[in-house]
């Protein structure tokens, strides 16, 4: 049997435009499982990856872009910081630290050995910024969810938590600090930016800690399900 020719285009364009949105869905619903499981509500959850892809855009107010804050300059290098890709996730460990209560030990082991792994795996490259090639830029996720898994296996609502703060805190000291005077150091010939969290939901910073606690929710899938029982 056969089709006329004007059926498959309508079936292509169809498919071409469903697979995208279905690719948003799983990225969507992934997301907003992660932070779920950080301990927000399904309500915050929506509202923080909705915030996060927002600022992926240019926004101007009063003639400024908030996406995207400048923090200084040196020679030809601008550094700035991205609001959906940095400071939301700056901000939202800090707020899980307090409202978590975690324990200041945790947090260090966590965060120390998260930012010596993203420092040995990351390197700065002229017009790129800092970058890790696949599949070493994984290495930071799964060193946070496992150390998450280890310490916090008896308090296993803290584990989620642990595994995004150490893994967003780690990789921001170890990729975009540590290596920073390396990349001054880079010469080019026009002004050059180069943004924290640049590529925003996609940014390694970000990806990092929401990876962990999908890996974190694997691993302690069995846990959760003895503590769940009567």
């Amino acid at each position: 049997m056969s089709f006329p020719v004007d059926l498959v285009q309508i079936g292509l364009y169809l498919l071409y435009i469903l697979l995208p949105i279905l690719a948003f869905y799983i990225i969507y619903m992934t997301l907003t499982k992660a932070f779920e499981d950080m301990g927000f509500t399904t309500v915050e959850a929506v509202i923080i990856v909705f915030v996060s892809f927002l600022f992926g855009f240019e926004i101007i107010l009063f003639g400024v872009n908030i996406s995207t804050l400048s923090l200084f300059s040196y020679e030809n290098w601008i550094i700035g910081i991205s609001m959906g890709g940095a400071v939301i996730p700056i901000l939202l460990s800090i707020y899980l630290i307090i409202r978590k209560n975690l324990a200041s030990k945790h947090l260090l082991i966590g965060i120390v050995t998260v930012t010596i792994i993203t420092f040995l795996v990351t390197r700065p490259v002229a017009g790129k910024g800092i970058v890790s090639a696949f599949p070493y830029w994984l290495l930071p996720a799964v060193c946070a969810s496992l150390i998450s898994v280890i310490l916090s296996w008896k308090t296993f609502s803290k584990a989620a938590p642990l595994a995004y703060i150490s893994g967003t805190i780690g990789v921001l000291i170890g990729a975009d600090f540590l290596h920073l005077p390396q990349l001054l150091q880079i010469r080019t010939t026009s002004t050059t930016m180069a943004v924290v969290g640049g590529a925003n939901v996609f940014d390694m910073v970000y990806i990092t800690g929401i990876l962990a606690v999908i890996l974190d929710g694997i691993l302690m899938y069995h846990q959760r399900s003895k503590e769940a029982k009567p």
